[in-house]
C-alpha cells in the first residue's frame, strides 16, 4: 500500500545522501511534512565527526522547528562572553548584542537530529552509500543498486559523490591554515584562576603563528581548535607536539596535556567549495557538499541546517519539485554566499586576531530566522 501524507494524497519520495548535520536536518524536516523519507550512511552507525560545534540563533531556530531544541540545549553550554586575546591579552569581550548562541559537542547535536529523525519515520540505512546521482532522481549505491525518488538531497559532504557524479561546476580554494580539533575534560580546577566558562580565541604571532580556540561545551567536557599554518610541522603535527603549544599557551597546560594523549586527532586545512548551482532537475545540495566554508564565523554547521530546513519548507509550499528546488536556492543562497565569502576573508586575513569582530555583517546569518524566514536581533 502506498504512504498517504498528511493531505491524502500519496505521500512524494525523497532519497538522501548522507546522515551529518544537514542530511538528518532535510531527512526530519521533509517527513515531518509528510514525505516519505530514506536516508542512507554509509558507514555502519551513525555518529558525527569532530569534538565541538558552535550554533547561532539560525541553527537553533532550527532545531526547534523540528522537535529537537530541549535535547539540545540539554548538555550543552552558552558563555557569558566571547573574550579574545592577542599575545595572551585580552583585546575583546563580545557578546553579539543578544543574538542567541551554544557550544555543544558534535555528538551531542548529531544524537539530538538523530532522535528527531527516527520518531519522524526515517528509515537509515548503514553501510549504505550513494556513488552517483542523476538529475532525474535516480542515485546508485556503492552495492550497484539504483533506487528512484522525486526528490534526491546531496549531503554527502565535501568529497559529495552527489555533486561530483553530476558535473556541478566548482572553484576550490585551500587556506594556508588548519585545525586540529579536539575535546578534552574542562579541568577547571587544575587551570586554577580565570574565567573559564568563556569562550577564549586565543592568537600569538610570535615566534610563530599559533591559535587555541578555547571553547566550553558543558560542565565537563572542553572543545578545543589548535590552528596552525600547513607549513609549520609542530604546529600541523598529531598527535599534538605538547613542548610546541605549551610554550606559546603556558597558563593551558594541563588541557594541553591532555590533548597531547590523544592519537586520533587529525589536522584538517580551510577548505572553501563554490558551486555554479545547487540544484540540477530533482537534486539538490545541501551543507559542504554545497558551500563548504572556512570556520572563522562558526556558520558552516548552522547554514547547512538553514538550507536543508528551508528546501523542506519551500517543498511545501510549492507542489513541482523543480520549481520549488530553484526557488528555494533563489532564495536562500544569498545569506549563505556572504557568509562563505566573509568567513573565507576573515580566515585568510586572520582578522578575528583584531577583536570586535562579529559586526553586523558577520552576524547577518547567525541573526536569521529561517522558520520565519526573517531576521532578529
Amino acid at each position: 500500500m502506498a504512504n498517504i501524507n498528511k493531505h491524502g494524497s500519496k505521500a512524494l519520495h525523497a532519497e538522501i545522501a548522507g546522515a551529518g548535520f544537514a542530511g538528518l536536518t532535510a531527512a526530519t524536516a521533509l517527513a515531518q511534512r509528510g514525505w516519505s523519507v530514506r536516508l542512507h550512511e554509509r558507514g555502519p552507525e551513525l555518529r558525527a565527526f569532530g569534538a565541538g560545534i558552535y550554533l547561532w540563533q539560525n541553527g537553533l531556530r532550527v532545531l526547534e522547528g523540528v522537535g529537537a531544541l530541549e535535547d539540545v540545549l540539554t548538555g550543552s553550554h552558552t558563555p557569558p562572553t566571547y573574550e579574545t586575546r592577542r599575545h595572551n591579552l585580552t583585546v575583546s569581550r563580545e557578546t553579539f548584542n543578544g543574538v542567541p548562541w551554544r557550544i555543544m559537542t558534535r555528538q551531542h547535536l548529531h544524537n539530538g537530529l538523530a532522535k528527531r529523525a527516527r520518531e519522524a519515520g526515517v528509515e537509515i540505512r548503514t553501510n549504505s552509500e550513494v556513488v552517483a546521482a542523476d538529475p532525474s532522481g535516480k542515485i546508485t549505491l556503492a552495492s550497484g543498486e539504483v533506487l528512484e525518488a522525486d526528490l534526491v538531497v546531496g549531503a554527502d559532504g565535501v568529497g559529495s559523490k552527489v555533486r561530483d557524479s553530476i558535473g556541478f561546476e566548482q572553484d576550490r580554494w585551500v587556506s594556508t591554515d588548519g585545525l586540529i580539533r579536539i575535546l578534552v575534560p574542562r579541568m577547571k580546577k587544575e587551570l586554577g584562576h580565570g574565567e573559564w566558562d568563556n569562550t577564549i580565541d586565543m592568537w600569538n604571532f610570535w615566534p610563530r603563528v599559533l591559535r587555541i580556540l578555547y571553547s566550553p561545551c558543558n560542565e565537563n567536557e572542553l572543545y578545543l581548535g589548535l590552528m596552525a599554518p600547513a607549513a609549520d610541522p609542530e604546529g600541523s603535527r598529531v598527535p599534538v607536539h605538547f613542548d610546541t603549544w605549551v610554550e606559546m599557551f603556558p597558563f593551558l597546560e594541563p588541557v594541553l596535556a591532555e590533548a597531547a594523549k590523544l592519537k586520533t586527532a587529525r589536522y584538517d586545512r580551510y577548505e572553501t567549495r563554490k558551486l555554479s548551482e545547487w540544484t540540477r532537475g530533482k537534486v539538490a545540495l545541501v551543507g559542504d557538499a554545497a558551500h563548504a566554508m572556512c570556520p572563522a564565523l562558526a556558520q558552516g554547521a548552522g547554514c547547512a541546517m538553514v538550507n536543508a530546513y528551508s528546501l523542506a519548507m519551500e517543498l511545501e509550499e510549492t507542489p513541482d519539485v523543480q520549481e520549488a528546488l530553484v526557488s528555494w536556492e533563489k532564495r536562500i543562497r544569498p545569506i549563505t554566499d556572504r557568509c562563505q565569502a566573509l568567513s573565507g576573508d576573515y580566515a585568510a586575513n586572520r582578522s578575528l586576531s583584531k577583536g570586535n569582530q562579529f559586526t553586523p555583517a558577520a552576524l547577518e546569518a547567525a541573526r536569521y530566522d529561517p522558520t520565519r524566514r526573517v531576521f532578529s536581533w
